[in-house]
């Protein structure tokens, strides 16, 4: 069962597997999915099936997805869904391995490079969107001088509102409420900079 907390990396071996970008594209579209098969995945990421195969056990072996339970009667399908609510790397786990800092540099550079790839498509189909969700997307920059406490509390009460509003989402998808529901993506980025 997937835990409702975010896997927390601590060493080498699951930060450098999560690392690879296509295992990050198929993480992020099983978190996406929630459940999905290799079958499924490979269509999204334009792969071949043996190949998500291969990576997805990859994953597996470092306990960041998981074998769900099967969604159809094919008993030669293997379902898979995220083992957690996601992953984080804290500074104070790595801070003290060369090794862990570099593999954080690539996973960050890995989750940039997405992240800055996914909202260029959505500006490139954003005449495709409806006017409503076209005025509903945000995109904002803000540039306060903060001191690093306070950007440490600036963190922690966005995550509680992003959470408060997923957990609403989910009951309510839950519960059947899924017209007018999208994949929204919400980046956010905090960090010092000088000139």
């Amino acid at each position: 069962m997937t835990s409702q907390e975010n896997r927390r990396i601590t060493d080498l071996g699951t930060l450098k597997a999560v690392s690879h970008p296509l295992r990050m594209r198929l993480y992020r579209a099983l978190f996406v999915a929630r459940v999905a098969t290799a079958s499924q995945l490979a269509e999204q990421v334009d792969e071949a099936v043996s190949l998500v195969s291969y990576h997805l056990r990859k994953l597996a072996d470092h306990g960041l997805i998981e074998e769900a339970e099967p969604q159809s009667a094919d008993g030669r399908e293997r379902w898979w869904q995220p083992s957690s609510r996601g992953v984080s790397v804290h500074d104070e786990d790595i801070r003290d391995s060369p090794e862990l800092v570099a593999a954080n540099d690539a996973f960050s550079r890995i989750l940039g490079d997405q992240r800055a790839a996914l909202h260029r498509r959505f500006v490139d189909e954003r005449l495709t969107w409806s006017e409503e969700w076209r005025a509903a997307s945000l995109s904002s920059e803000w540039l306060p001088k903060l001191t690093a406490a306070e950007l440490a509390a600036l963190g922690e009460e966005l995550d509680a509102v992003v959470e408060k509003y997923d957990q609403k989402a989910r009951a309510a998808e839950a519960a059947g409420d899924t017209e007018g529901r999208e994949n929204v993506a919400l980046h956010l980025h905090g960090f010092p900079y000088r000139g």
